[in-house]
């Protein structure tokens, strides 16, 4: 058996050529987001909405008046804010009621809940308790069970699911200490070794890892005579021989969440606990969270829910200068934000989770969109809140209730979510993921054409069959619908959402053409501007919130009692999105983007040091980044699984 690999010295090529390789390269299915970041509008692909069957419906709602009486009668959201710990018999009430199976096929012992009210029952637990939501959600969205669904033998499935299904916690193992979103760089090695594996490394931020039973863990197979190498993926006992959870980790919210450090010293995993074969492992991670994602976005409608219901409910109660507050200009428009994003929210998570149970279309951008759009709006909306709220907003829930005021948690929604502007995807690289399946079109006909390393000849080649693409696709930017008057006529009721559709339509081509503009000027250097391509990202996002929220309130108004309201919340949400677009237009090409990057280097050669100067820095003493050289740990087994 060889030794633990040491840590990989990765460039920047090699690093963007490991998160190529894991892209899906293929687009077998339509995809309405790709359409529109392509400047077509195809309306078609979203509506009618999809609806899901009713037994399925039936099951669902059957599953969430339980999961409600469990939250109301033995969740204390209050408990586990201050205890920063979800009571174990909380977590083997949510077993009993089978919450650990809810997307696991009924023939492994799960509930088989579709994706649309997974996502329902996930707004609805964390709404209670958010630290609970996400247990579940690491658990069932990215821990063992949906990368079994994906890719596992039946073999694997028989002997897993039914566990993952009503008694065993999962985790998901992939960061590391000096490892984020460059996987490349991964550290932790699987050296093969007969029939097994051999798993050496650290693993940080392991969301359920302190609870866990079973991980999913994400290391470096060593390439090998019979062995073709690369990040693999492996289900792990937690309670394996060499495997020490170092330390409980605490953040600024989430409390109660179980997250931790996993070090893993001469840890044996069999062969036949590998998922898919080796090298896969960052498909399989990233296949995973198309769907994955989306469980965020559950969580952000159950906030934006509830910051409405407090902003109501305050600003009818609070008075200032002889009327509520809500009947202030300045406080008025914070309610009518609240309002129109909660509906936009609700109907980008619900559009793109029925997408995602018909299977029918290829959902990865609109997962990544829904995420990024819904952690961004979310975080704004309970920033708004604490707003109305004044004082009492940042004031804590058990200090409201210490001197006789209803305890409002306002501050801790807020703290509770920072975090999902980072986990799985932060904006940043969020921005970057999206914009590289936008421009996938463009890449695959121009590629050899921008990449330095081609020859004139195949350079040549590519030159001819772009010229040949845009031939086709170029003029068909220049009209559409959207200049029609009457187009999209059957959502012109009482209020007239077809104006907004005209405009998505109009709007989409004229952000194809910016694509276009951007990739003619930079070329190879594109992937580097990645100001403008977060912008290019954000009005895509936009768009495609603003197609969701029409088509919902045209579903509401065919299905449900609240049409009237539904396409009233729409044209607000759709008005204030257009204005969000147009900045962002003017943002692509007039910007500080040159400049800043200027003062960035200012910054890190120490030329702008002397303005540091004046204030004692807080911070303790310790290296950036922990040590995570392999070996026998020297701490504590923090390890406690619950039963």
């Amino acid at each position: 058996m060889s030794a633990p690999q040491q840590k990989p010295v990765v460039t920047e090529r090699e690093a963007r050529q490991v998160a190529e390789a894991a892209r899906e390269q293929d687009w077998r299915k339509p995809s309405f987001a790709k359409e529109l970041f392509l400047g077509r509008f195809r309306l078609d692909l979203i509506h009618p909405h999809p609806m899901p069957p009713d037994e399925d419906a039936q099951r669902g709602e059957e599953f969430l008046a339980k999961l409600r009486d469990f939250c109301e009668t033995k969740v204390d959201g209050a408990l586990v804010e201050r205890e920063a710990r979800i009571p174990d018999e909380v977590i083997a009430g949510l077993k009993e009621l089978g919450a650990l199976g809810m997307k696991i096929d009924t023939k492994y012992g799960g509930l088989g809940l579709t994706q649309v009210y997974y996502n329902k029952a996930l707004a609805l637990a964390g709404s209670a308790c958010p630290a609970i939501g996400v247990l579940l959600s690491a658990h069932q969205s990215i821990g063992v069970p949906q990368p079994l669904k994906l890719f596992g033998t039946q073999e694997q499935k028989e002997t897993f699911l039914p566990r993952c299904a009503r008694t065993d916690i999962s985790a998901f193992l992939l960061t590391e200490p000096d490892v984020g979103s460059d996987p490349a760089r991964l550290a932790t090695s699987a050296v093969p070794d007969g029939d097994e594996y051999v798993l050496d490394g650290v693993k940080l931020w392991t969301t359920n890892g302190v609870v866990a039973d079973l991980l999913v863990v994400m290391a470096r197979v060593p390439k090998s005579e019979g062995h073709k190498g690369g990040i693999t993926a492996f289900v792990v006992e937690s309670n394996s021989p060499g495997i020490t959870v170092e330390n409980r980790n605490a953040f600024m919210g989430l409390r109660g969440i179980e997250n931790g450090v996993t070090r893993f010293h001469q840890v044996r995993v069999p062969a036949a606990n590998r998922i898919g074969p080796e090298g896969a492992g960052l498909k399989i991670a990233l296949t995973t969270l198309n769907t994955g994602r989306l469980s965020l976005p559950a969580s952000c409608v159950a906030a934006g829910k509830w910051c409405l219901k407090i902003a109501r409910e305050w600003s009818a109660a609070r008075e200032q200068w002889g009327k509520p507050i809500a009947d202030h200009e300045a406080v008025g428009a914070k309610i009518s934000f609240i309002a129109a994003t909660t509906f936009a929210l609700e109907a980008v998570l619900d559009l793109s989770s029925q997408m995602a149970d018909e299977n029918r279309n290829d959902i990865r951008i609109e997962g990544a969109l829904a995420k990024l759009f819904s952690s961004e709006m979310a975080w704004l909306m309970a920033d708004e809140l604490v707003q109305i709220r004044g004082g009492r907003g940042f004031e804590t829930a058990a200090s409201l209730a210490a001197r006789g005021e209803r305890a409002v948690p306002a501050e801790q929604v807020l703290r509770d979510l920072r975090i999902n502007r980072i986990f799985e995807g932060s904006t940043e690289i969020m921005h970057l993921l999206i914009a590289r399946e936008a421009v996938d079109a463009h890449l695959s006909v121009a590629g050899d054409l921008i990449d330095p390393e081609k020859s004139l000849s195949d350079k040549a080649k590519a030159g001819a069959q772009a010229g040949a693409f845009y031939a086709k696709w170029l003029p068909k930017l220049v009209a559409g619908q959207g200049q029609l008057p009457y187009s999209y006529n059957e959502f012109k009721r009482e209020v007239d959402l077809s104006v907004h559709l005209r405009y998505v339509e109009r709007t989409a081509r004229k952000l194809a053409r910016s694509t276009f503009y951007a990739m003619s000027r930079w070329q190879g250097r594109m992937e580097t501007k990645q100001g403008f391509l977060g912008r290019i990202v954000d009005i895509g996002a936009e768009l495609f919130a603003m197609s969701a929220v029409c088509v919902r309130a045209e579903l509401l108004r065919t299905t449900e009692g609240h049409g009237r309201e539904a396409y009233q919340l729409a044209d607000v949400f759709c008005r204030q999105s257009r204005i969000r677009v147009e900045e962002l237009f003017g943002r692509l090409w007039t910007n500080t983007d040159d400049l800043d990057r200027k003062v960035v280097k200012g910054v890190m050669s120490g030329t702008y040091e002397w303005l540091e100067e004046g204030i004692v820095d807080p911070s303790g003493e310790g290296p950036w980044i922990a040590d995570a050289t392999p070996g026998a740990s020297e701490k504590e087994n923090v390890h406690r699984p619950i039963r």
